[in-house]
């Protein structure tokens, strides 16, 4: 399972003697990428994000963007590749702090199969003045005896959680300082060897799932960003036109909108399920684009009606009028 915030995180950190701060902050992240990628738990060429700071000045940048990671040179050698790229693209000034950070897929082995799958780990470093460090974070539950819904995965966990111990063992070793274990977080206990579960006072196993991402999943449906001021208001106190939303004969939720509160989202059925919840975000991209073309709640659901279903992120049944009903009953009456 892959929670939407961290499942849970570890950080190195050590003084270095490189004068280029982001030679420092680069080098770091590819030796760390190094160790992960040799255990297959980051695998590809991913596209790093590099912000590097103005020093003294926080909010101003003197470079902000991706680029590509080489990793079949050594990393000094490639850090310094990559410096030399951003110190030609970037604005004058003195550099303070930099910020890099890479995402990519990962192996996850089950039943003796190697399986890719994204969202497994975020992998990131930094540099200020003489100090550079290495976060690494990941989002899946394979690591752990039971998954995030509290059931036992012994196999799972055989095949997958040796693989994370003997990646932070050599990454200690490979960035020269002492793993730390950052703090718990709501899914589960970082450890020097692992993760750990929660547990009840029963003895079993916590569904943090339920507990935690469902409703944290739930709330982006509910909730605008900007605290509500980006895009449609996502709550409406008064009634609203909807229509359902069908991927082939499954109803994945309802978009819903109101004039008069300039309102609209989608009602999602099961925010648990993946191609369900990633379907749903992207009927929220389509209403926030709708938005800011300037649209009325209810042109932006006459014109996303008509649009055809896109590998399963399902289509309005336009066989069926328009409805009306409160919010709130509506609600109520998706499953």
């Amino acid at each position: 399972m892959i929670a939407t915030t961290p499942v849970a995180r570890w950080t190195w950190g050590r003084d270095h003697h490189e004068q280029d701060n982001v030679v420092a902050c680069l080098h770091e992240l590819l030796v760390a990428y190094e160790v992960l990628n040799a255990h297959e738990l980051m695998i590809g060429t991913p596209e790093v994000s590099v912000a590097v700071h103005e020093a003294g000045k926080p909010n101003s940048y003197l470079f902000q963007g991706t680029v590509e990671l080489d990793a079949t040179a050594p990393p000094g050698e490639v850090a310094r590749q990559m410096a030399a790229r951003i110190a030609a693209a970037a604005h004058p000034g003195e550099v303070g702090s930099v910020y890099a950070d890479a995402k990519s897929d990962g192996i996850v082995m089950r039943a003796g199969e190697a399986i890719r799958e994204e969202g497994l780990f975020r992998l990131g470093a930094s540099a200020l003045l003489d100090y550079v460090s290495v976060e690494l974070v990941t989002y899946s539950d394979v690591w752990m005896p039971y998954d995030l819904e509290g059931r036992a995965q012994p196999s799972v966990f055989a095949e997958n959680g040796s693989r994370l111990s003997a990646a932070l063992r050599e990454l200690s070793e490979a960035l020269d300082t002492e793993t730390d274990s950052d703090d718990p977080t709501y899914f589960g206990k970082p450890s020097e060897t692992g993760v750990e579960n929660y547990f009840e006072e029963d003895g079993s196993a916590s569904d943090v799932w339920s507990r935690f991402e469902i409703p944290y999943r739930y709330q982006e449906f509910t909730h605008a960003p900007g605290f509500g001021r980006i895009g449609y208001k996502r709550t409406a106190t008064g009634e609203v036109q909807y229509m359902p939303v069908h991927a082939e004969q499954t109803l994945l939720g309802h978009i819903w909108a109101s004039d008069v509160e300039n309102a609209a989202s989608f009602e999602p059925v099961d925010v648990g399920d993946e191609e369900a919840y990633k379907a749903g975000l992207l009927w929220l991209e389509r209403l926030r684009a709708a938005h800011d073309r300037g649209l009325a709640p209810s042109a932006a659901l006459d014109e996303l009606s008509r649009l055809p279903d896109e590998n399963g992120t399902g289509k309005v049944d336009t066989t069926t009028e328009q409805r009306r009903a409160s919010l709130a009953d509506l609600r109520e009456r998706t499953p």
